[in-house]
């Protein structure tokens, strides 16, 4: 699940507006979560390794239902046979689910998602107390926001957010291995119905379950 892990360790989602440690005070990032309840977009993603050559290319669709839950599937584009990968947080657990491997991951959301970038949007940490938000400047037609985690443990070096007319339009991640992903997003719906089973997972029968979730 490696390709999934790399593009939703990017994202993908405080408990509120976070304070950037940047000169100005407040990025754009923090203005997109200032009273951001729910979230529905579809996406697509490249995966390059740290010699910028492509090793994955996928598309997909993003849920969020703050604070603490989304859903985020990717579809493999291409020639290969793949049936895709699904990452659910659902408040207290994130279920990792891989069905050409029949298997399931499951770990308690502040580990789950603890240190990577799928906490700015998900609402289940304060962003202040995680990361450094600065002002990156404009380029590519796009404002953008670099994200640092302040932990060393953390699954990824560096998140860069771009945004096109106060919406969310992009997220590159760089991660520890020097792979980066580029995630483009489309069809964006701010703050429309989510319902709960959307972001809400039941192992499939037959599969193997890794971990323990907490109840």
């Amino acid at each position: 699940m490696r390709s999934l892990k790399a593009l939703v360790l990017l994202l993908a989602l405080a408990a509120g507006a976070a304070l950037a440690d940047a000169p100005n005070g407040v990025t754009l990032l923090d203005r997109y979560l200032d009273g951001l309840q729910t979230l529905r977009a579809n996406f697509s993603q490249t995966l390059t390794d740290a010699h910028g050559r492509e090793i994955d290319r996928g598309a997909g669709t993003l849920v969020v239902l703050r604070p603490g839950k989304l859903r985020w599937e990717l579809r493999p584009q291409g020639a290969r046979e793949k049936a895709g990968e699904l990452m659910v947080a659902d408040g207290k657990n994130v279920w990792f689910y891989d069905p050409d491997l029949a298997q399931v991951s499951v770990k308690p959301i502040d580990a789950g998602l603890s240190g990577t970038p799928a906490m700015l949007l998900s609402g289940a940490v304060d962003v202040r107390q995680n990361f450094v938000l600065t002002d990156a400047g404009e380029h590519d037609g796009l404002n953008w926001v670099s994200v640092a985690p302040r932990s060393a443990d953390s699954d990824f070096r560096r998140a860069r957010l771009g945004f096109a007319h106060g919406d969310l339009s992009r997220m590159i991640l760089e991660d520890k291995l020097g792979q980066t992903a580029t995630i483009v997003f489309d069809h964006a719906v701010r703050n429309g119905p989510v319902a709960p089973d959307e972001v809400s997972f039941t192992p499939p029968a037959g599969v193997d379950v890794i971990g323990t979730p907490r109840t």
